[in-house]
């Protein structure tokens, strides 16, 4: 099963993206606490018999602000997390939590059934699930040899 293709530059961002999150954990332009940036939600994905499973975290995000589009076997999760002070008064010494515009994109084998794929979110995690389409189960056509 192939749901992302593979290239190396993607394996450097993440490795930049991954020193980021260690090293400087929430940097962001300006030093501002808050500050909405471009952010890549977690994701797991598994397989079962009859379908696949993407699951990704989206803490405080409503459904309404996710679009789940398919494009010429294309399957494009996206959208935003806003940053709400509760309180004006309040000040924030340390944030850790990301904010802004997000944006996944996954190639789907091709065994899905784009048709089919159905989203749900449900306390903080969007759930994908893509169906396979049934397998044929071809006879062997035999070639007379003359």
């Amino acid at each position: 099963m192939n749901l992302v293709n593979w290239t190396p530059v993607r394996d450097m961002e993440g490795f930049f993206d991954r020193y980021n999150n260690t090293m400087a954990p929430r940097a962001r332009p300006g030093g501002e606490v808050g500050k909405a940036i471009d952010w890549r939600p977690s994701v797991d994905i598994s397989e079962t018999n009859k379908d696949y499973l993407i699951k990704v975290e989206l803490p405080e995000v409503e459904k309404d602000g996710v679009q789940v589009t398919v494009d010429n076997g294309l399957l494009t999760i996206s959208g935003e997390r806003k940053y709400e002070k509760e309180d004006e008064t309040e000040t924030q010494h340390h944030v850790e939590s990301m904010y802004g515009r997000f944006s996944r994109k996954f190639t789907l084998p091709a065994d899905a059934e784009e048709m089919q794929i159905s989203a749900r979110s449900k306390n903080g995690v969007l759930k994908i699930r893509i169906p396979k389409t049934k397998a044929t189960v071809e006879e062997p056509i035999k070639i007379a040899v003359e």
